[in-house]
Formats: structure tokens, C-alpha cells, sequence
């Protein structure tokens, strides 16, 4: 593991899971499909992951003052993770995500970000400041100025005298945002999937625009990274793939905690395995199994 100091800027949602044989067309209405709740947010993913692998891990957010909010504080602190810096704001219920899933895991996500979006800059440059982050990983579910931010902050410590370590960021823009491609310059890396590849220019223009390295996630196809000109493809993992939900973040969580994408795929296969995003994630003992196996 190259780093154990992790935090996570970004987003914790109640997600409410419709599960059935098949997606829905535009208008189109599929029944007989079963619901369950789960916790979510992909921030809050990134960090339950994070904390499976062994690492030490922060997280930073708000969340309304509801039940939902209550669960979340549980089940994160639960998992060890620092929530000192998880604010309960009034002003906004805690984020919900709607989730549908067909047979084969693919799914559909519809988000109300709520409380995500009321981190403010003060609360955001205190907590970065306190906890000192070696990997400092930052998610646009609160946000592209929010998310701006965080990555820039993250760029002064590396500047600042006072930091005895670099503070790696990583950035997952997701959802799509291409309003301002600032936020790029201070980002090392930038984790996508195909479809925000694409729609951000390609892995080759993200790194025209600053980031050191691209990787490029690609379901049961594996990864790419990109990087100084070079592509390196990896494989990934069969598994019995229930829900992909979750896939992405673990992957993402994976990377931050070990700077390999075949122990980043291996962790992202490994979280389809149940409905939900963090029912699956798994420990580094498993990810090792899977590939030594």
C-alpha cells in the first residue's frame, strides 16, 4: 500500500433500489421488480472502501438533520472512518439516489443531491488544512465549485512549506460536468468511466488540460490508464455480477489506496457481487485472492 492518509471530499446519499428483470424505456412502465434501501453516495463509497483496504480514512460532507442523515453518521463511523468534518446543515434533506437494476447488474441513477451541495469553502479549507491528507480523493456529486476547490487546496499543500508529504489528488467527475475544465490542472488523476471519457474530450484532452494521468474504466473490459503518451490496458475479473452499482467507486478507492489499476480492477469486479453499493465492497485480503487466483 503506498498510502494510508485518505480523504474524501464528496457526497453520502440514502439510495432507494428498484430491482427487476429488465430497465424501463423513456415512459415505459416494468413492474414486478422488488425495492430495498441501502446506503450511498459516491464519496461515501469511495471512503467504506477505502477504509475495507486498510487505509486511514476522512471523510468530508454534509448531510441533512433526518434519519437518513442518522444512518449515515452510523454506519461511517461504524466502518472507522473520521467524520468530524460531516456537517448536519437545516437549510437541506440529506441526498437520495434512485437506483434501477436489471437482471444482468447494469443499472440507472437518478440523484437529488440536497445537503451535498451546502459545503461551504471555510468548512472545506478547515478540514483539509486539519486532517492533512497524503491522497485527497473529490467527486462532483457536491458540485463542480465545490469539487473545483477541493482539488485546488489540495495543489497548496503540495506548494505549502508546512506539508511534510505530497497530497495526491484524484478526481472522479462524476456526474458530467463541462461547464468549467479548470478544476483538470489540479488533479493527477482522472478516473472515468467510457461514456465520461467521452464526453470530457477523450482521455487524450484530459491530459492536454493538465492531468498527469487518465484512467479509463471499462466494465467487464477492464481499464486503461493514459499517461505521458502511452495507453496500458488491464484486464478485468469474472465474477458473478448481481448489481454494478458501487463498481466504480470501489475501483476508485482501490486505485487511491495502492496506485495499481489490476488491484483497482480486481476490487471494482469484486463489488458487484450483492444489490447495493457498499454490500459487496471488499477487503484487501479478498482483492488479493482474486488476483493471485
Amino acid at each position: 500500500m503506498s498510502s494510508s492518509r485518505i480523504v474524501v471530499v464528496g457526497s453520502c446519499n440514502m439510495d432507494l433500489i428498484w430491482h427487476g428483470q429488465r430497465l424501463p424505456e423513456p415512459g415505459e412502465t416494468v413492474t414486478n421488480g422488488r425495492f430495498t434501501q441501502a446506503l450511498g453516495g459516491k464519496g461515501a463509497n469511495q471512503a467504506s472502501a477505502a477504509a475495507l483496504l486498510g487505509a486511514e480514512v476522512a471523510f468530508v460532507g454534509c448531510t441533512g438533520q433526518d434519519e437518513y442523515a442518522d444512518a449515515i453518521r452510523a454506519d461511517l463511523r461504524a466502518r472507522g472512518i473520521n467524520i468530524d468534518h460531516l456537517h448536519a446543515v437545516s437549510e437541506a434533506a440529506t441526498g437520495t439516489a434512485l437506483i434501477s437494476v436489471d437482471a444482468q447488474g447494469e443499472n440507472t441513477i437518478a440523484v437529488a443531491p440536497g445537503a451535498n451541495r451546502c459545503l461551504s469553502e471555510q468548512q472545506l479549507r478547515q478540514a483539509i488544512a486539519e486532517l492533512q491528507p497524503e491522497v485527497l480523493i473529490v467527486g462532483f456529486e457536491i458540485g463542480i465549485e465545490m469539487a473545483a476547490l477541493a482539488l485546488r487546496i489540495g495543489q497548496e499543500l503540495n506548494a505549502s512549506e508546512s506539508q511534510l508529504g505530497d497530497c495526491r489528488t484524484i478526481c472522479n467527475p462524476s456526474p458530467i460536468d463541462l461547464t468549467d475544465p479548470s478544476w483538470i490542472a489540479d488533479c493527477e488523476t482522472v478516473i472515468v468511466n467510457q461514456g465520461e471519457a467521452d464526453a470530457y474530450g477523450g482521455a487524450a484532452e484530459l491530459l492536454i488540460l493538465g492531468a498527469t494521468e487518465v484512467l479509463v474504466t471499462k466494465g467487464a473490459a477492464g481499464a486503461e490508464l493514459h499517461r505521458s503518451g502511452k495507453v496500458r490496458g488491464f484486464s478485468s475479473y469474472a465474477v458473478s455480477a448481481i448489481d454494478s452499482t458501487g463498481a466504480g467507486d470501489s475501483f476508485c478507492a482501490a486505485f487511491a489506496v495502492s496506485t495499481d489499476p489490476a488491484f483497482a480492477c480486481a476490487a471494482g469486479a469484486l463489488a458487484t457481487r450483492a444489490v447495493g453499493a457498499r454490500a459487496a465492497l471488499p477487503t484487501r485480503g479478498e482483492v488479493e485472492a482474486l488476483l493471485r487466483a
